[in-house]
C-alpha cells in the first residue's frame, strides 16, 4: 500500500482492502494462465476462464466470441452515472519459455504453418489476471459504484495469424464499444523496463505506430561461378538493406519525432554455388507522426525500387499498416494523474519516454478518449536495464506488482465515474 493511503471507510480504502484480500487469487489465476498460453484468435481456454468468472460475479451482460475469442462484460453499478471501459489482452507469443518456474509453459501450437512453443512472453497473462481481479473488486462494491464498467478481454493483440482478422480493430467492428458507449477507456501493460510497482505514464503520443513491409528483389538465377550470366538479387538486396538505413538517419527530421526502419528477416537461395532468382526481406516501420509515417512508406518503396532498377533487378514492395500511434488523451491523462499518484505512492509515478513498441489499444483510443499506462515488474534486486525484455523467452514478471495493477485500474474506473 502507498504511504498516502485513503481515509478508512471511503470507497478508495475499500478498493484497496478488497484488492489486498484477492491478491493470492490473482496470482493463482496468473500462474494458471501462464502455464496454459494460447496464440492469437485461439484463446479458447482463456476466454472460457474469463467468461465463467464474470458470470459467477453476477455481471449484467457477458458477451463471448467477440472477434473470435474476445469477452466483453458489463457491470452496472447501483448508482447512476456514465460508463468507462477497462481492457486486457489475452494472447501469448510463439516463443519457447526458458524461465525456470514450476508453472512454466510447456505448450506447443501451430503458428502460420510452423510448430512453435507458446509463452506469455509479453505479460498478457498478468493483464488478464489483473482485470479478473478488478472484476471481483468492483462487483463486490457495486452498491457504491456510480455508473457502469465495461470489461474488455481482447484476443490477438500480438497480431492474428496470417489471413485472419482480429484484435482491437475487429472487436470495435463487432460492437465492443457500443451499447453502452464508454466515456473513457483504460489499459495497462507490465514492463521489464521499470522497477517493481513503478507506474509509468505519458501524455500524448506514447507508443509508436507499427507497419509491416515485405520487399522482394527478383533477379535471374545463374551459377555462382558465373554471376555475369544472371542478375544477382542477393547483392542487390544487400544494397537495399544498407540504403534503408539512410531513410531515418538522413531523411527524417528526428527533432520532431523518432522513427525506426528495421529488417528482421531475409531469405534467398538454397546452395552456396547458385545465385537464386529472388530474395525476400521483411521488416517493420515505427513512427509517432502520421505524416512522417506516410513519408517513410514512400521512401522505402522509392529507394528499394530504384536500387533494384540500378542493378537491373525487379522489385516488389508491399507495406501494410498495422497499428496506429498509441496516443494518451492529454485532458484525460491530466485528470487521472492524481489517481495514479495516489495508487503508486510517493516517488513511484514516473513520466516515461516514448516507447517504440506498438499496441492495438490505439484503435480503442481512436473511438473514445483513452489512457494506457505501464507497470514495472522487475524485482527490486535487479536492474531494469539488464534484465530480459518483454518478448524474450527469459521474460520474468514479479507477481508482487499484480495487486498494484488491480488497484490502478479499479481506482481509475471509479474516480473517473465519480467525477464524470
Amino acid at each position: 500500500m502507498p504511504e498516502t493511503a485513503p481515509a478508512p471507510g471511503t470507497l478508495a480504502a475499500q478498493i484497496d482492502a478488497a484488492a489486498a484480500a484477492i491478491e493470492a487469487q490473482v496470482i493463482a489465476w496468473r500462474r494458471d494462465l501462464h502455464q496454459h498460453p494460447e496464440l492469437g484468435n485461439r484463446e479458447f481456454r482463456t476466454a472460457g476462464v474469463v467468461a465463467q468468472h464474470l458470470r459467477s460475479l453476477g455481471f449484467d451482460e457477458v458477451r463471448t466470441a467477440v472477434a473470435h475469442t474476445g469477452v466483453v462484460g458489463l457491470l452496472k453499478g447501483a448508482l447512476p452515472g456514465s460508463v468507462v471501459a477497462l481492457r486486457a489482452d489475452m494472447d501469448g507469443l510463439p516463443v519457447t519459455e526458458q524461465v525456470d518456474l514450476p508453472f512454466a509453459s510447456k505448450a506447443r501450437a501451430t503458428w502460420n504453418g510452423e510448430e512453435v512453443g507458446v509463452m506469455h512472453a509479453c505479460g498478457h497473462d498478468c493483464h488478464v489476471a489483473i482485470l479478473m481481479g478488478v472484476a471481483s473488486v468492483l462487483a463486490g462494491l457495486r452498491g457504491q459504484l456510480q455508473g457502469s464498467v465495461k470489461f474488455i478481454f481482447q484476443p490477438a493483440e500480438e497480431m492474428p495469424p496470417e489471413g485472419e482478422d482480429g484484435g482491437a480493430k475487429m472487436m470495435i467492428a463487432e460492437g465492443a464499444l457500443e451499447k453502452p458507449v464508454p466515456r473513457a477507456i483504460f489499459g495497462l501493460h507490465v514492463t521489464s523496463r521499470l522497477p517493481l510497482n513503478v507506474i509509468g505514464v505519458r501524455s500524448g503520443p506514447t507508443m509508436a505506430s507499427s507497419d509491416y513491409f515485405k520487399i522482394t528483389v527478383n533477379g535471374r538465377q545463374t551459377h555462382g561461378a558465373a554471376p555475369w550470366l544472371g542478375v544477382d538479387p542477393i547483392v542487390t538486396a544487400a544494397q537495399v538493406v544498407l540504403g534503408l538505413q539512410t531513410i531515418v538517419s538522413r531523411g527524417v527530421d528526428i527533432t520532431k519525432a523518432p522513427a525506426v526502419v528495421t529488417i528482421g528477416a531475409i531469405k534467398g537461395g538454397v546452395r552456396e554455388n547458385i545465385i537464386p532468382d529472388s530474395v525476400e526481406m521483411r521488416g517493420t516501420i515505427r513512427s509517432f507522426d502520421e505524416a512522417m509515417r506516410d513519408d517513410i512508406h514512400e521512401r522505402v518503396t522509392t529507394l528499394a525500387e530504384s536500387v533494384a532498377r540500378g542493378s537491373r533487378a525487379g522489385c516488389e514492395v508491399c507495406i501494410r499498416k498495422n497499428y496506429p500511434v498509441t496516443v494518451n488523451h492529454p485532458e484525460l491523462t491530466a485528470k487521472m494523474r492524481p489517481t495514479l499518484e495516489r495508487v503508486a505512492g510517493p516517488g513511484l509515478l514516473r513520466d516515461i519516454d516514448k516507447v517504440t513498441g506498438a499496441e492495438d489499444f490505439s484503435f480503442f483510443q481512436r473511438v473514445v478518449p483513452g489512457l494506457f499506462i505501464f507497470l514495472g515488474v522487475v524485482p527490486p534486486d535487479q536492474n531494469p536495464d539488464q534484465v530480459s525484455p518483454n518478448h524474450s523467452p527469459r521474460f520474468f514478471a514479479d507477481e508482487r506488482a499484480l495487486v498494484t495493477g488491480v488497484r490502478a485500474l479499479a481506482h481509475l474506473a471509479c474516480d473517473h465515474l465519480a467525477t464524470d
